[in-house]
């Protein structure tokens, strides 16, 4: 009986020990998007928070620490005359899986979910759009990984969730590189399944955005191999369904909340330090980690014109996706774009600004 009492209490500390080393990755899960399950929508929303007050209601769908977190840290959603019922995804492609079946009316993703949601018929329309720099957009391997360039990711596995801007930051650096998706494996993964399998060593390299870049740099033991700087066009959008936008109310309230966004970009710009901490708030980023994710990301972005220029630049990305028959058709990104709000935009090649100290 002692010998079973002693492997029973052996068992006992190796569970202890592993479940002790999992906390950390239990709390980043849960930053980088891990709350937010399948509710209907394909991976989608959790929430119903409700801002505002009036008989019209604008259904946001965001990704954590977005559209929502934003325009409360820069006071945007006070004196709402409509009312904004919010729902968090994990990334771009349920959020507009949920636009499509008329669940969500609006909502941010990045610049290659309209573009696999176009490609299936889907019901949406293009309505806004900011220009920033890429670097968040990275391909991430481990810290201890003998992989230094992107040219040796031949016959690796690279997590990355499909259809969403990292898919297209993977395809553009393995073409610079001389190689092509079928040089690699890619393994399908929504962020938090898809942190999980890297900082197990499930997988070689993780493509992903901002803020699991900077999460996993911060809490995961990460470096960065490359980014989409250089490679890809740094574009993000507000998509909307056709339906609100042909309802009068719903689209006037449309006009309103994306007029707040443009006000509450430039918000972070003069209070990127403000910002990084109610952002840190809101992702459960560390606030010097937060800070470097807005020098990235937030802190460089100008609301721009849906215009010429910025069908032009997805057009490359809808037929880089057609050639590699990574999506079922080609087709004109200018169908998706209803620009009824781009009066008084910079054009889309607009550079993207960026700060010095921060405030």
């Amino acid at each position: 009986m002692r010998p079973a009492r002693r492997t029973g209490r052996a068992t006992e500390r190796r569970r202890l020990a592993l479940a002790l080393a999992a906390l950390p990755l239990v709390s980043l899960l849960s930053a980088c998007g891990g709350g937010a399950r399948a509710d209907g929508a394909g991976g989608g929303g959790v929430g119903g928070r409700t801002d505002g007050k009036g008989a019209v209601t604008l259904d946001v769908g965001d990704q954590k620490g977005g559209s929502e977190a934003m325009l409360r840290a820069a006071g945007e959603l006070k004196d709402l005359p409509y009312r904004i019922r919010w729902s968090t995804f994990t990334s771009g492609p349920p959020l507009l899986e949920a636009v499509n079946a008329g669940a969500v009316d609006v909502g941010a993703v990045g610049n290659t979910p309209p573009v696999f949601a176009g490609a299936a018929h889907s019901k949406i329309k293009v309505i806004a759009a900011t220009h920033s720099r890429s670097d968040s957009e990275a391909i991430l391997v481990r810290r201890d990984s003998p992989l230094t360039s992107p040219e040796q990711l031949k016959g690796k596995s690279i997590a990355v969730a499909q259809g969403s801007s990292a898919h297209y930051e993977v395809i553009a650096s393995l073409k610079k590189a001389g190689l092509s998706p079928k040089d690699v494996t890619l393994t399908y993964l929504q962020p938090a399944d898809a942190l999980a399998a890297f900082s197990r060593g499930k997988v070689d390299a993780w493509a992903v955005w901002d803020p699991c870049t900077s999460q996993a740099l911060d809490q995961a033991d990460a470096r960065v191999l490359t980014t989409g700087q250089g490679l890809v066009n740094g574009l993000g959008f507000q998509v909307a369904a056709p339906a609100a936008l042909a309802d009068r109310g719903k689209a006037a309230a449309l006009k309103d909340y994306t007029a707040r966004l443009r006000r509450a970009q430039d918000w972070v710009f003069r209070h990127p330090a403000v910002w990084a901490k109610a952002w840190s708030k809101a992702t459960g980023l560390p606030e010097k980690a937060a800070l470097e994710a807005v020098r990235r990301t937030r802190g460089t972005a100008v609301p721009v014109a849906v215009d010429k220029g910025a069908v032009a630049s997805e057009q490359r990305i809808v037929d880089a996706f057609a050639q590699l028959r990574l999506i079922p058709r080609a087709f004109d990104f200018g169908e998706l774009v209803d620009p009824r709000f781009n009066g008084g935009l910079p054009p889309s090649g607009t550079a993207p600004r960026s700060y010095g100290k921060a405030q």
